[in-house]
Order: C-alpha cells, then sequence, then structure tokens
C-alpha cells in the first residue's frame, strides 16, 4: 500500500502513471491532498469512480489517528497522535496576531538525551517518515480550520531533525512545493542540537529554509552535562559550521537557549554566548525552562534572563525571550505523551 504523502510531486507522478493514468492526474490528486485536504479518494470528484475505487485499493491517504487534543486559554493547542505502529508524538499549533505557527515532530522519541527534555526521559524509537512529519500540518489544519491558515512551520518537536535528515528534506520539499502546501521557506524552520555533519549537509541541500540550533550552554563542561551529543559534537565544531552556514542578516541563524536556574544563566554566560557568536549573524531566543514532574532543573528567574538578555542587546546582539505557550496544558515536549501513557498503564 503506498503512502501517498511520503511521495514528492515528481514521485507522485512517477506512481499514478504506474497505475494507468496520464502523468497531469499527479497534480490534481496533489491539490485534493494538500489544498483541499481530503481524507478519502471517494472526495477526487474530477477522478473517475473507477480511478478512485483503484486508488483507494492501491493507496492511503491518512497516516495519524488523532488520540487527544488539550487547548490553553492563550489558543495554543496541543495534539497527540498515534502512528500505525502504535507509536504516539506530539505537535503544537500556536497562534500569533499576524500568523500561526505549528511545531512538528521528526521522531518517535529522540536519541539526543537532552538532561532537561522530558521526551529524551522516554528514549528513541524510530524516525518518522515524510508522510508522518507532512501529515501532522495537514491533520492540524483541518482542526484548526481554513481561516487560521498555518504559516510557519518549524521543526522542534519531538526528536533531532538532522538525524532524520533524509525525510526531514523531503518533507520540507512536499511543504514548500508551490503545487503541494505551498509554504514560503522563509516561513520553515529546521532545529538541530548541534549535528555538525547534518548543518554542514544542509548548508548545501536545504539552505533555502531556516537553520536554528539549540546551543543551551557557553562552556563544554555544562553544555556535556546538559546535551550528551556535545562530547561528539562540542561548542567549537559548532561554531565553525555556523561560521560555514551560508547566513546573513537577513537570514539569521537562531540560537535557541534554554534558561536554567544557576546551571547556565550567569552574566558571564552572557558575556562568553557574545564571543562565541561574533561575527555570525544570529538571532537568540532565550526560553524560559518548562517544569515537568520530576524535572530535575528550575526556571531562570525572570529578571534574571532580562539582565542576561541585556547583555547581548548591548553587543548588538538581537536576543528575545520567548515567553513558553500553553503553560495551563501539558506544556513541556512530551509532557502529553507520558501523561496519557501513564494513564493507560
Amino acid at each position: 500500500m503506498v503512502k501517498v504523502k511520503d511521495l514528492t510531486l515528481p514521485e507522485l507522478k512517477e506512481f499514478v502513471t504506474s497505475l494507468g493514468f496520464e502523468p497531469y492526474r499527479a497534480k490534481q490528486i496533489a491539490q485534493w491532498l494538500y489544498k483541499k485536504r481530503v481524507s478519502s479518494f471517494d472526495q477526487m470528484t474530477n477522478l473517475s469512480k473507477e480511478a478512485r475505487k483503484l486508488l483507494s485499493e492501491k493507496a492511503q491517504i491518512d497516516l495519524l489517528k488523532l488520540v487527544k487534543v488539550e487547548e490553553s486559554k492563550d489558543g495554543t493547542r496541543k495534539y497527540l497522535f498515534e502512528l500505525e505502529d502504535g507509536s504516539r508524538i506530539e505537535s503544537v499549533f500556536i497562534p500569533e496576531k499576524d500568523w500561526n505557527t505549528l511545531c512538528v515532530s521528526t521522531q518517535v522519541g529522540c536519541p539526543a538525551g537532552c538532561r532537561f527534555c522530558l521526551t529524551a526521559k522516554d528514549g528513541f524509537t524510530r524516525n518518522l517518515t515524510a508522510g508522518e512529519i507532512v501529515d501532522q500540518y495537514i491533520q492540524v489544519q483541518r482542526d484548526v480550520g481554513e481561516n487560521r491558515r498555518i504559516s510557519n512551520v518549524v521543526f522542534m518537536g519531538m526528536g533531532e531533525p538532522l538525524l532524520n535528515f533524509d525525510n526531514v528534506k523531503k518533507a520540507v520539499e512536499i511543504m514548500t512545493h508551490r503545487d503541494m502546501l505551498d509554504l514560503s521557506t522563509r516561513k520553515v524552520t529546521v532545529s538541530t542540537v548541534g549535528i555538525v555533519p547534518g548543518i554542514d549537509r544542509m548548508a548545501k541541500e536545504m539552505n533555502k529554509v531556516k537553520l536554528a540550533v539549540s546551543l543551551h550552554a557557553t562552556t563544554d563542561e555544562v553544555r556535556n552535562m546538559l546535551v550528551p551529543l556535545n562530547r561528539k559534537y562540542p561548542i567549537g565544531e559548532i561554531m565553525a559550521a555556523l561560521r560555514r552556514y551560508p547566513a546573513d542578516n537577513n537570514r539569521r541563524i537562531m540560537i535557541e537557549y534554554v534558561m536554567l536556574k544557576g546551571v547556565n544563566d550567569s552574566l558571564e554566560d552572557a558575556r562568553r554566548l557574545v564571543k562565541l557568536v561574533k561575527g555570525i549573524p544570529v538571532k537568540v531566543n532565550l526560553i524560559p525552562f518548562n517544569p515537568y514532574p520530576g524535572a530535575e532543573f528550575e526556571p531562570t528567574p525572570r529578571e534574571q534572563i532580562e539582565a542576561f538578555q541585556k547583555v547581548l542587546w548591548d553587543h548588538n546582539i538581537a536576543a528575545f525571550i520567548r515567553d513558553s505557550r500553553g503553560q495551563d496544558i501539558s506544556a513541556a515536549c512530551g509532557m502529553l505523551r507520558t501523561k496519557e501513557k501513564a494513564c493507560s498503564a
């Protein structure tokens, strides 16, 4: 059974011609899948009944089953999806005044093992396919309605995107193709904890979308403790990769920095961060830590985050405090999945 959301447009064209259809049918099917977001081949009314029947026998549209939705008072919606193998992943819809963002997962669990991350505590199961990544967008867009179009996608959910490079690249191609989801490449962001070969490959193969790097520390000693992969790709190597990356002031690299009380939030850390990013076009997002039951870290007080931010601005580094959304629901990444797993145990 062919999963059509796994297919790029050329692959979809190859598939439909293998069934005896004219090549132009691929664009028609893509329009039904990505513009009208149908869930059944029977809804594709400009195809003959025979064609729809054959497609239903040979192909599959939806890959995710919606298990639960939680909505915050600020409008944030958190989704728990189940995959065909019974694994579960999360997606988050974040409405803003002028745009709407979707945070998608790229893996079931995560192999990066970041110490402060709830998803990491559940281990790693497998990579998501391109279709499973794309279907998160389709399913959430159906749920929120066409009057709230999702314009921005961030690959910052469960998983390390650059350890699933080929499927992420394919998902981005489907999302940004004008005959498919037709998102602007400038509105798609791929985040990594610092997989240096992946950053270098992204520079060559996927540099039209934005790059975000989850740094979270300014010394290897602290980062080794927070992000185990730092032992393989230390800060110096990551910064060297960012200097090789084709960024500029119109398309800056985002540095993600979770603020942990007494761990990485000193003014000395801020000054070290200034030195680390010197000469690299960056924007720094300071992220207040989202505590969860059993977390070993505490959030940095607001006044300390603002003092940290001031050091960066004083050195002409754009720094923003990315206030957490959905605080009244399962806000931390992995929390909804963990909570539902506990409930069903």
